[in-house]
C-alpha cells in the first residue's frame, strides 16, 4: 500500500487532482484495484482528495487563464471524473457576464492590428476566425458571432480615422 500512497502523494504535490485522475494513475502503475480504492478512500477521509474543491479551483483557474466558456469547462471536468452535480456547483461561480467579458477580452486581444475592417472580405475573414476561436473555447456559435460582431463594430470607426 505504501507504493500507492507514494504515487498519490507525488501526484497531489505536482497539482490538485480528482479522484478519477488518481485512480487512473494508480491503474497505470499496476496497483491492484482494491489497494487503490483503499488508498483513495483514506486520502478522501483526510480531505487530501476533494472533488468539489478540485472542481472549484479548476473552474476558477481555467476560466481566468484560458478564458474557457462553461460548456468547455463542463466537458473538462467530466473528463476528469467530476460528476454533473459537482461540476454544476463549481460552474455557478462564473456568471454569464463574466463569461461574456472573457470572450470580449479574447476577441480584443486576438484582433490583428492593421486589418481594414471596412473591406467586406477582410471583416468576414476576421469574423470567421474569431468566432471559430471562441467556439473552440466552448462558446455557443450565436454568442460567439454576436460578440465578435460587436467588438468589430466597435473597432470599425477607429479604422475610418486612420486613413
Amino acid at each position: 500500500m505504501s507504493i500507492a500512497q507514494a504515487i498519490v502523494y507525488r501526484q497531489l504535490t505536482a497539482s490538485p487532482k480528482s479522484r478519477l485522475q488518481l485512480a487512473r494513475k494508480l491503474a497505470e502503475r499496476n496497483i491492484p484495484e482494491k489497494v487503490a480504492e483503499a488508498v483513495l478512500d483514506r486520502f478522501q477521509e483526510v480531505r487530501l482528495i476533494n472533488d468539489a474543491e478540485f472542481a472549484d479551483t479548476w473552474v476558477r483557474s481555467r476560466a481566468q487563464s484560458r478564458k474557457l466558456a462553461k460548456g468547455a469547462l463542463r466537458r473538462e471536468l467530466a473528463d476528469k471524473g467530476i460528476d454533473q452535480e459537482t461540476a454544476a456547483a463549481a460552474l455557478e461561480q462564473l456568471s454569464d457576464a463574466d463569461e461574456e467579458a472573457a470572450a470580449r477580452q479574447l476577441v480584443e486581444r486576438k484582433l490583428r492590428p492593421g486589418m481594414d475592417l471596412r473591406e467586406r472580405s477582410e471583416r468576414d475573414k476576421a469574423t470567421r476566425r474569431l468566432a471559430s476561436m471562441l467556439a473552440r473555447k466552448g462558446y455557443q456559435p450565436s454568442q460567439a458571432f454576436r460578440i465578435v460582431n460587436e467588438v468589430l463594430d466597435g473597432h470599425a470607426p477607429a479604422d475610418h480615422g486612420e486613413r
